[in-house]
């Protein structure tokens, strides 16, 4: 059975696009493309059918990852078909509670640094949108930090769902 994780930020151009291309090389790294599908939206439409910023795609890229993207926005249907919805900040993650259909779809919805133990108090991943490089450089080493723990809890998952 495969499990599902959908990231989410505002647009799905910066943040969202940025964490499923790393987690997609984390699932392939530890061989679990097969079991894990990972994917990407936004709380809002404004970007639709655009690639990620291209600032994104170039941190990415400098990292080696790939990224194939078109932006979308999240629906609440979604919610029956996701085991995971990862949620980039706090506004995220209301807005996604808020849609939920049920208490259990809302369950799903998680910030992405509740994941990484060095992340203290501060949860949110900033939008890096309207400043320079140097946001989408440190957004990226906020987004690799958490795909580790991330991934360890996916793999206890999918683990028990295989046993």
């Amino acid at each position: 059975m495969t499990y599902r994780v959908c990231f989410v930020c505002t647009g799905n151009i910066c943040r969202s696009p940025m964490a499923e291309s790393v987690f997609r090389a984390r699932v392939a790294e530890a061989g679990l493309e097969d079991l894990v599908e990972v994917d990407s939206a936004g709380t809002d439409g404004w970007h639709e059918g655009d690639g990620a910023d291209p600032r994104t795609v170039d941190v990415l890229d400098e990292r080696g990852y790939a990224v194939a993207h078109t932006a979308r926005r999240f629906q609440p249907s979604w919610f029956s078909r996701l085991d995971l919805v990862i949620a980039l900040d706090a506004g995220h993650l209301r807005a996604l509670r808020r849609i939920a259909p049920t208490p259990e779809d809302a369950a799903k919805v998680r910030l992405l640094r509740s994941y990484d133990p060095a992340a203290g108090d501060d949860l949110d991943v900033p939008d890096p949108y309207y400043g320079g490089r140097d946001g989408f450089e440190e957004c990226l080493e906020m987004v690799e930090s958490a795909s580790t723990a991330l991934l360890a809890g996916i793999r206890d998952e999918v683990g028990g769902r295989a046993a």
